[in-house]
């Protein structure tokens, strides 16, 4: 802490809330938390015209972006404020947070002179887009702090990210957030530093960050508890070929995409039953956090509104429905935060920067599966209010997002340079095709999903495992049965290492009452409890890599389909889908393919 700062925010307390140090703006929180301090305390010290802050969704930076604004308002660095935000209602969301301080931004501003009732205005990132110069003049007419709110739309060098950079060349000063990982594409980002590694690779350069490892730790987060359910799926193609698949098995691109719809259709059993054991969980959360909520992340509008009169059939209450991004859904939103309603249906708007914090628990029902947004996603629900506080987020059984879940602490960096080995395919270039789609602006439905060859016949759901802290959990069982509803019980108000102790004591009793039963009686008798220790998922994706590669290898060599390989496996060794089979089963596999190979030689 430099003495100038702490004398110059002492000394001018009566102007603008004192912001710093050890206090946020009134009206925003109580005190700076540690990572906001040291922030601010970097950037006082070094008075940079750029500033970038990465920090995980839910940690504040809304409160250390005011802070540092009124620190540079009331210090004369600056004259005026233009905040830049994703959407409408997270426009109006800093508005209102800025008042709360003292600084008015004009929410509604479109062009001409600006009232002199206000510091600034706040507009989206489409409407920079749309008029540019304007925002440019305003810039060079008074000393400007520009704040660039989840920096990473601005990436899109076709039209945001050139209307930013034409904007706000002139800004005296720009802070640029974002609280996930960067873009997938290679598209440089305005006014962000890229710096150049070992490896030849330029990757983005944080002034300061601030992870989910980090925040957790210092519970500024909660630690949020996944449940994973699988089943089977059945869907006619195009060709008018029925297929059946147990979702989260080894299949096609395609193929995981077509049972993953499979199981979004309201009209199947999958996703009444996920919703049924989050409502459910929603109760026992309730129990500590009486106040707290249920999200639903639709893919669209007709799923959303199909949904919404799933929950109502099975609470009995009509949930907020929230469909797209206007004033009315901004309202909708606003007042839902404001109640202790139980649950939300929302199409993808809700998936970045809007402020629920009695979120608790959600439901993933979308197909983008891109770590930004799907980080994004979860994003609304670690938000922490008080110690102890957990979240819970439903999943399909779908490879990547097992991936994203039990990738949480990781940091990413934008990356400029991607290396792309001669003859092989772009990694990322359906991840790119994934986040243009989650990067819409608008919601409404599209009529592709008409398009594509494909039908949904039916689904069933299965619970399939928690995951938490890098770890997996439990074993199969139906929807209502005693083992399922041990998992969805786990008290809402916990200590993170309290949820880790209890769901190793549920798994042990799990595999307790598996052993009491005779296998005529099982709950799911492809899965020995015995056969299924507690693993950690980089063990567990390795024996499934090293499967699937000695497959591969096996297809080339007997001329048979990955499909039949991996089901004659599962008739000789026993066990469900490689998905969902345990350590020991997944080795057994590995050896006996081995010998088909050997034999073949």
């Amino acid at each position: 802490m430099t003495t100038t700062a702490t004398s110059a925010s002492s000394s001018n307390s009566h102007h603008l809330s004192p912001a710093f140090p050890g206090r946020a703006p009134w009206g925003t929180a109580s005190k700076l938390r540690a990572w906001q301090e040291g922030a601010m305390e970097k950037y006082i010290q070094e008075q940079p015209r750029d500033f970038l802050a990465v920090a995980t969704p839910g940690a504040g930076k809304t409160t250390f972006a005011l802070t540092l604004a009124s620190w540079l308002l009331h210090h004369h660095v600056v004259q005026q404020v233009t905040v830049v935000a994703p959407t409408e209602h997270l426009k109006k969301q800093w508005a209102e947070a800025a008042a709360r301080i003292g600084i008015r931004l004009d929410p509604e501003y479109s062009a001409g002179p600006l009232s002199k009732d206000y510091h600034g205005v706040a507009v989206t990132y489409a409407g920079v887009g749309v008029r540019p110069m304007l925002h440019r003049n305003r810039s060079e007419q008074r000393k400007t702090l520009v704040i660039l709110d989840e920096i990473h739309h601005a990436g899109d060098s076709k039209s945001w990210g050139e209307a930013c950079l034409e904007a706000f060349e002139p800004a005296t000063r720009r802070l640029a957030l974002t609280g996930t990982p960067f873009r997938s594409d290679t598209n440089p980002i305005p006014f962000v530093a890229y710096e150049e590694g070992n490896d030849g690779i330029r990757r983005s350069s944080a002034d300061y960050t601030y992870g989910y490892g980090s925040a957790l730790a210092d519970n500024v987060v909660r630690p949020v508890i996944f449940l994973s359910y699988s089943g089977n799926m059945r869907w006619r193609t195009k060709a008018g070929d029925e297929i059946a698949a147990r979702l989260g098995e080894p299949m096609t691109k395609d193929a995981i995409s077509q049972a993953w719809r499979t199981a979004l259709d309201p009209r199947g059993d999958w996703m009444p039953s996920v919703l049924r054991a989050a409502d459910q969980r929603l109760t026992e959360v309730r129990k500590a956090i009486p106040d707290a909520g249920a999200l639903v992340i639709a893919s669209d509008q007709d799923s959303a509104r199909a949904y919404a009169k799933l929950i109502r059939e099975i609470t009995g209450a009509k949930p907020t429905l929230v469909l797209s991004d206007d004033g009315g859904a901004s309202d909708r939103i606003d007042e839902f935060s404001g109640n202790t309603d139980r649950w939300m249906v929302a199409v993808r708007m809700v998936s970045e920067g809007v402020d629920v914090p009695r979120l608790a628990v959600g439901v993933y029902a979308t197909t983008i599966s891109t770590p930004l947004f799907f980080a994004q996603a979860v994003g609304r629900f670690v938000r922490s209010r008080r110690r102890g506080e957990t979240a819970s987020v439903f999943l399909p059984t779908i490879p990547d997002l097992l991936g994203f879940a039990n990738e949480m602490e990781r940091e990413r960096d934008h990356v400029l340079d991607k290396p792309k080995k001669d003859g092989e395919e772009d990694p990322y270039a359906e991840e790119d095709k994934l986040l243009q789609e989650a990067e819409k602006e608008q919601d409404e439905d599209t009529g592709e999903q008409d398009m594509l060859p494909f039908e949904a016949l039916e689904s069933d759901a299965v619970f399939d495992r928690v995951m938490y802290n890098g770890a997996e959990f439990g074993m199969q069982a139906h929807p209502g049965s005693e083992e399922e509803q041990d998992y969805l019980g786990i008290p809402g108000l916990l200590e993170p290492d309290q949820v880790q102790l209890l769901l190793q004591k549920r798994q042990a009793k799990q595999i307790a009452h598996s052993r009491k039963k005779p296998d005529s009686e099982a709950d799911l008798l492809e899965v020995p409890a015995e056969r299924r220790p507690v693993v950690s998922h980089k063990e567990m994706m390795e024996l499934r890599r090293q499967l699937n590669n000695m497959v591969g290898a096996y297809v080339h060599q007997s001329g048979k389909p990955h499909g039949v390989i991996h089901t004659e496996l599962r008739r000789v060794c026993g066990g469900p889908a490689s998905a969902e089979a345990t350590a020991g089963q997944l080795r057994q596999r590995i050896a006996k393919v081995q010998e088909w190979a050997t034999r073949m030689r």
